[in-house]
């Protein structure tokens, strides 16, 4: 029925359908990103956006769940982001609009004194975290770079690693003083078919 519905909208266009013949329909189409949705819409599924309308194409991310990833794995941040806009925790949680209201405290030298500590003992747990489960020693003054993600870009991003590698070790000693130091760590999972994903 679908493939009927778009010959009858579009009778004289049998290019259209084969290319739309490939899929037999959907409820909903997810880009994830807006950026992808963008592409999805223009480039790959442009046919069924003409056919089907913009509403069925859209980009929902799962972004950061707020209860999970900043209450409970770093409960220091979101104690001084409660003190901070004196709201109940529940409320800012559930409507991270709320985070808006940090704005004024940016500058704000105590602020950032607090949020550079929860920081620093963030990042000197994980390094304990690392040595008691690698045997590895990490630098907790270096910035930590933490890609925690699937597929392609962790391909990129060691690329990246690669690169400025290769490029430090060009350098003159005195040249790499002047660096900023970076650890970086990458996690992440990938389909048993996905190859590229687990080199």
């Amino acid at each position: 029925y679908f493939l009927q519905a778009v010959e009858k909208k579009f009778p004289d266009d049998r290019d259209r359908l084969a290319r739309m013949s490939l899929i037999e329909g959907s409820r909903k189409v997810n880009g994830v990103a807006e950026l992808h949705s963008e592409l999805v819409q223009t480039t790959i599924l442009k046919d069924f956006v003409e056919f089907e309308g913009i509403s069925k194409f859209g980009n929902v991310t799962n972004g950061i769940t707020p209860r999970r990833w900043l209450d409970q794995c770093n409960p220091d941040l979101s104690d001084l982001i409660t003190r901070t806009l004196k709201l109940e925790k529940a409320v800012w949680l559930k409507d991270l609009s709320k985070l808006e209201g940090l704005l004024p405290f940016t500058e704000d030298k105590a602020f950032r004194k607090a949020w550079a500590a929860i920081k620093q003992r963030n990042k000197e747990r994980l390094a304990q975290h690392v040595q008691a489960t690698l045997g590895l020693t990490v630098n907790t003054n270096a910035m930590f770079d933490v890609q925690i993600k699937v597929g392609n870009r962790q391909t990129l991003n060691i690329l990246g690693v690669i690169h400025r590698y290769l490029t430090l070790k060009n350098m003159t000693p005195a040249q790499r003083k002047k660096v900023n130091s970076r650890v970086v760590f990458f996690a992440g999972k990938a389909a048993p078919a996905y190859y590229i994903a687990k080199l």
